[in-house]
């Protein structure tokens, strides 16, 4: 497997990801239809799942996930912390689409760092 397969594949992904997490948001968070739809049957799974990631927008749920794994991302070495910058990255988009900007653009840039860093070199 070549090196840069991984990174080829997260450059697939990640705008994957992000239009994903925008028809959500523009097709279940901010379509008025919805409103309406929740207020008659509020048992429905999209209300439920409307009301639950209105919830984690509220309390920055994404937003201090997105941090965490990335801090974390930086500070461990090799393979591992590679996977968490990913995973970061991955939590840290919807987290800035979902409006958790101030706390989601510093883990998405510490994520992309965490990437970009060069291996360390055994001496």
């Amino acid at each position: 497997m070549s090196r840069r397969l991984p990174v080829i594949l997260l450059l697939i992904v990640l705008p994957l990801w992000l239009a994903a997490v925008y028809g959500v948001r523009y097709g279940l968070m901010e379509d008025a239809q919805w409103v309406g739809i929740c207020v008659d049957e509020a048992s429905r799974w999209e209300c439920q799942a409307r009301s639950t990631l209105g919830l984690l927008i509220h309390f920055k749920v994404m937003g201090w996930a997105a941090l965490s794994a990335a801090i974390i991302a930086f500070l461990v070495p090799g393979r591992a912390g590679w996977r968490l910058a990913v995973l970061a990255l991955l939590i840290g988009f919807p987290a800035l689409a979902f409006y958790n900007v101030s706390l989601a653009v510093f883990a998405v840039v510490i994520a992309a760092l965490r990437l970009v860093r060069a291996p360390r070199v055994a001496a």
